[in-house]
């Protein structure tokens, strides 16, 4: 007989049944991104013996800014086959955000299993240029600030507060490094001290490189299902017990950059803190940010933190959030974990925070 975890009165229990993500790499040039999501839609369906004709809808996660195209999602269709017509949507978000979507349509009962994939490609443009775009219009879009710079306004606030050092940074990097070289998966993976991290030049004070994620090309996809559907592909699902996301403003003035607020009631709402977290994916794209949100989810010192080398190991654009979810789910499957929080964040310095609670038994 099946058994499902605990779960909010009325929620449907639904599960992360299959994984599959692209080989990350610096820069693709052999192939565009349906050649790049093809081999990985076909490895996702392949993990459960299913095909798209198994799943009633299909969402996906991606930007139109990082191609220079509009409506590029539209032609990444050819990667799942768009023939005979299938209900389908699309979010400007990480595939983390379109792994939501796809959850509350299977809470209201009209299909039973979901395909969500994403992909992006850093290499395509300037990110420099590209994600200033996304700030607000009025004060800071003019100014054209990097991702990185307004990083370590963040990381230097950190500092001043006296809630961490350049060392803890290099900790930080240093173990999710070394964690990544078990993650064939991974794109940067070394066994580096911290000392011997914090030897680098800085890129932008007070963050040196390991302290930033890299370039990266790549794309992933899973597969949900409800209900006993969930064990009819899956030994042991991964079921959503609690999921929530939360913004901060929009200005990035106007906010304390040493807490995440939105992460800390994403948490409490999807339900972090009722039991032990045996593992946290966090998708912190700089080492700092791994600090904030850990105090701000409540993590204690027994919680394995990114055991994948997170986004620090590799950082693919509108894919990095839902991989997460991914990477946490499969220590599920594999007995490693009985419960898990996933995480994903947009915007500058955590402005868009994604929680994501998983559970097996």
């Amino acid at each position: 007989m099946s058994q499902y975890p605990a779960l909010t009165s009325g929620r449907r229990p639904v599960g992360v049944v299959s994984f599959a993500q692209y080989d990350n790499v610096r820069r693709e040039d052999a192939r565009n991104e349906v050649e790049m999501l093809m081999p990985v839609v076909t490895e996702v369906f392949g993990n459960i013996g299913i095909t798209k004709d198994d799943v009633g809808f299909i969402c996906s996660g991606s930007t139109d800014y990082l191609i220079g195209g509009p409506f590029s999602f539209v032609a990444a269709l050819d990667a799942v086959g768009v023939w005979p017509p299938r209900a389908e949507s699309h979010v400007e978000m990480d595939g983390a955000w379109a792994l939501y979507e796809a959850w509350v349509l299977l809470q209201e009962g009209e299909i039973d299993a979901a395909l969500v994939y994403c992909f992006g490609r850093s290499s395509m443009g300037d990110l420099s240029e590209i994600m200033a775009v996304q700030l607000d219009p009025y004060y800071l879009a003019p100014l054209w600030p990097d991702p990185t710079s307004l990083a370590a306004l963040q990381a230097q606030a950190l500092i001043d507060a006296g809630k961490a050092t350049e060392a803890d940074f290099a900790a930080v990097a240093s173990r999710s490094r070394r964690s990544a070289l078990d993650n064939p998966k991974a794109q940067v993976a070394y066994d580096r001290s911290a000392e011997e991290l914090l030897a680098e030049d800085y890129e932008v004070a007070p963050l040196r490189r390991h302290a930033l994620p890299p370039l990266t090309d790549g794309c992933a996809a899973v597969v949900l299902a409800a209900g006993d559907k969930a064990y009819e592909w899956c030994e042991r699902p991964a079921f959503i017990t609690g999921i929530d996301h939360r913004i901060e403003t929009h200005s990035v003035g106007a906010r304390d950059l040493t807490v995440s607020p939105s992460t800390r009631t994403a948490g409490e709402k999807a339900g972090v803190g009722t039991k032990k977290v045996d593992v946290a994916e966090l998708h912190a794209p700089y080492a700092h940010q791994e600090l904030i949100l850990a105090e701000a989810l409540g993590l204690g010192d027994g919680v394995s933190v990114n055991p994948s080398g997170g986004a620090l190991a590799a950082n693919p654009m509108m894919s990095a959030g839902l991989i997460r979810i991914g990477e946490s789910a499969r220590r599920i499957w594999s007995g490693q974990a009985d419960r898990a929080v996933a995480h994903a964040t947009s915007g500058p310095c955590l402005q868009q925070n994604l929680v994501c609670v998983l559970e097996g038994v």
